[in-house]
């Protein structure tokens, strides 16, 4: 016995409230066949049941993890547990006592606390939010809903209104009549519940146990025929009404199970496009239909009624087919409007939806923001082709899905940049997550023929419950570049006060309190490795977050204009640097930006640096990422003039083209890393650039190179000079003046 009751459904509850309803048909099945227990004893389940039933509701409305919406609602359906208890009493009391007969079995009791519960159903079905919907889409729920509450009122008219009509009091007619019409309309509002998006509060499984148990409650006077022939004592809402409360209580139960979080499998259920009641309801009715006309009606009357059922069912099976095809296609269409079509992520719209519904979950929860940038994909996309580039993203989409949580969401936010949505993870749990993403990219892609290394820059930002969504990902992408500035594959978290106001405010301090410096990387001929110069290189020694690399500053720096201030101080850093080198041939290149070339006096202000440091301008050269934009051409013109080199950084990538040298001279082309670092099977872009800067007369210089290779096919090629790890990292000022006292590098370790 205790066996069979483990193996009941649901908690302990619900299983008593399963087992009251058999016991109830037992208990009327005896009395059926010999009428040997006192009837009061056959209306006891109905009582229990109804006992049980608030304490489901109640546990229900007091779950916390539940939106207030759906406690307000279950609040409302445990005071009409009460009512239906207490009109389930009145009827046990009336018919035992007064021993009333069938035609007269409804008592006033019953219709009072009955009536009453029914109202509170309509109210609280009505007042739970409908979502947004349309003026056609609200008409066509009210027309599905109108449809079953038709098919329903054709069965209890049959069943039951029509013999309570022909009966002689009276009060019963008007009483059968209330009781029918309150029935009526819960069950429309129970079929508009049902037939519209109540699914963000009410759990779809306990809305179909709902709509069961007012079916149950609606269509249970027709078992009253039945009941008559065997005794006049025997009431149809003796088994009914357990049965009514069993599915009411199973509701509850499902309800409390529901998971609100931000689960994509539980939120994201396929959902038909159309309800399949209105259909059932034209069935039902169609059949009945069959059962009356069909054994006693004349047979021009039975073809005439067998035809209009078959038309029916030949529209409904068109209507329903026409459903699905338009389901499909608004599939699709949501889909594309939400997924990237390359990947097919999520995309940034799904992305925010997703956040914010994590965040705005009941109760108290982590919540993180994990932002994924790739370092090289724009070097792929240049020396590789779009398509590669495409096979690379779609690649990296594919391991990041395969290594998050099935509650977790990765989106595609626009070219190499990827977002993941840790629900309920803490920093700990992030952490993990981080790991597990790479090592998902550790290894390279294969696409098209290349193996592609993928180095990924990771920032994750800690949150929880309420955060704002934007912060949250503002902080991620703060933490994101800082993660850029360490070798490899990282991941960062986003320390509080490292926001870009913030550190807008530190790095204004930071240029006139000492805490940056400079490192200085060697610039090389080629082949016999000379030190022709060096490139000084700015860092932030950053009194909480440690050693900041440029690409974790520099953007605030143009956003909030300290951009001009930075290169100031680097300037004058590095001159000053630069004065104390004894051989005069070598040569120093600074970053500028494009900020600073339109400003009207930079170039005044370089020359006077250049003469406090006592600087021949022949030694300077100036690297820019851009030298067209508007508003720079006199300054680039003002310091060839004063004899400072202008150099076009990062050639062969970003804003650089050939229509920027045809319209602002330059003196030199730093050949961009990816180019530097391409195969040898490849279009050798680097020989390319080359042949250019000689036919203009400038002087070329590799970047980025890393290995002995990449080194020997440069210098095979002819170019002169050159720069990169495989010379030398990037070295404190002393350490690099002890270096200028050899006559060669070596090859970094």
């Amino acid at each position: 016995m205790g066996s069979l009751w483990s193996r009941l459904p649901g908690g302990r509850l619900l299983r008593a409230s399963l087992v009251v309803p058999v016991v109830a048909l037992v208990l009327v099945i005896v009395n059926a066949i010999s009428p040997v227990l006192p009837w009061l004893v056959l209306w006891l389940p109905a009582l229990a049941a109804a006992a049980l039933l608030a304490l489901n509701f109640r546990r229900t409305y007091r779950a916390d993890h539940l939106p207030p919406a759906t406690r307000r609602f279950w609040r409302h359906m445990y005071v009409v547990s009460i009512l239906v208890g207490l009109g389930a009493a009145a009827q046990a009391a009336d018919a035992a006592i007064t021993l009333h007969t069938p035609d007269s079995q409804i008592s006033i009791g019953q219709v009072v606390f009955d009536g009453a519960a029914v109202i509170i159903i309509i109210y609280a079905m009505l007042r739970l939010p409908f979502g947004k919907q349309s003026r056609s889409e609200l008409f066509r729920v009210f027309l599905d809903a109108g449809t079953l509450m038709l098919g329903c009122a054709v069965f209890m008219w049959h069943y039951s209104t029509r013999h309570s009509i022909h009966a002689a009091d009276s009060r019963v007619i008007v009483i059968s009549l209330a009781i029918t019409t309150l029935a009526l309309l819960a069950v429309f509002a129970a079929g508009k519940l049902v037939m519209t998006g109540t699914s963000s509060y009410l759990d779809r499984s306990a809305m179909r146990m709902i709509g069961i148990a007012v079916a149950v409650g609606a269509v249970g006077p027709i078992l009253r025929p039945l009941l008559e022939p065997f005794n006049p004592h025997l009431f149809s809402d003796m088994v009914t009404l357990p049965a009514l409360f069993f599915f009411g209580a199973w509701a509850a139960e499902k309800q409390r199970a529901a998971d609100y979080g931000s689960r994509r499998g539980v939120r994201e259920s396929r959902r038909r496009s159309f309800s399949v009641l209105p259909y059932v309801a034209v069935a039902a009715v169609d059949a009945l239909l069959l059962s009356v006309a069909l054994p006693n009606g004349a047979e021009d009357r039975r073809v005439i009624v067998v035809s209009a059922v078959a038309l029916t069912a030949l529209v409904v099976i068109r209507q329903i087919t026409a459903f699905i095809d338009n389901g499909r296609l608004l599939r699709r269409l949501d889909h594309g409007a939400t997924h990237d079509a390359l990947t097919q992520l999520p995309n940034r719209a799904l992305f925010h939806e997703r956040l914010d519904k994590a965040l705005t979950a009941p109760g108290e929860h982590p919540v993180a923001v994990a932002l994924i940038d790739l370092d090289d994909f724009k070097e792929v996309n240049d020396t590789l082709g779009h398509e590669v580039g495409d096979l690379l993203l779609i690649a990296v989409a594919e391991r990041l899905n395969g290594c998050i949580r099935a509650e977790d969401t990765v989106a595609r936010l626009g070219g190499d940049e990827f977002v993941v949505v840790l629900d309920d993870a803490d920093p700990q749990a992030a952490d993990l997550a981080a790991q597990r993403m790479i090592e998902a990219l550790r290894r390279p892609v294969r696409a098209d023929g290349h193996e592609l290394p993928i180095r990924a820059s990771i920032g994750i930002a800690d949150g929880h419950s309420g955060d704002d969504a934007s912060l949250l990902l503002r902080q991620a992408d703060i933490a994101m570049y800082r993660a850029k500035g360490i070798t490899g594959t990282a991941a960062v978290h986003f320390t509080p006060g490292a926001d870009h106001t913030d550190l807008g405010l530190e790095l204004r301090n930071a240029i006139t309190d000492g805490q940056l410096y400079l490192l200085y990387q060697p610039i090389v001929a080629l082949p016999d490795r000379r030190v022709l110069g060096a490139e000084a290189l700015v860092r932030w020694q950053h009194p909480t977050h440690g050693t900041m690399p440029p690409q974790a500053f520099i953007p605030i720096a143009e956003r909030t204009g300290l951009i001009v201030a930075l290169s100031q101080w680097v300037l004058r850093a590095a001159l000053s640097e630069l004065s104390t080198w004894t051989d005069a041939s070598l040569v120093l290149n600074i970053n500028i930006s494009q900020r600073d070339l339109r400003e009207p006096d930079f170039a005044d202000q370089v020359a006077a640096a250049l003469d406090e440091y006592g600087i021949a301008p022949h030694r300077l050269t100036l690297e820019a990422p851009a030298v067209g934009s508007a508003g720079s051409g006199p300054s680039v013109a003002a310091l060839r003039e004063l004899g400072v080199r202008v150099a076009l950084d990062d050639f062969g990538t970003g804003d650089s083209s050939l229509t920027m040298l045809a319209a602002v001279p330059v003196d030199e082309l730093k050949l961009d890393s990816s180019f530097t670092q391409a195969g040898a099977d490849q279009v050798p872009v680097a020989a390319s650039v080359l042949n250019l800067a000689n036919s203009l007369g400038l002087t070329a210089v590799a970047e980025g190179v890393e290995t002995f290779d990449q080194a020997s096919r440069l210098a095979d090629l002819g170019y002169a000079s050159a720069q990169g790890f495989y010379f030398a990292h990037p070295l404190p000022a002393a350490e690099f003046s002890e270096l200028l006292t050899g006559t060669a590098v070596s090859p970094a370790a």
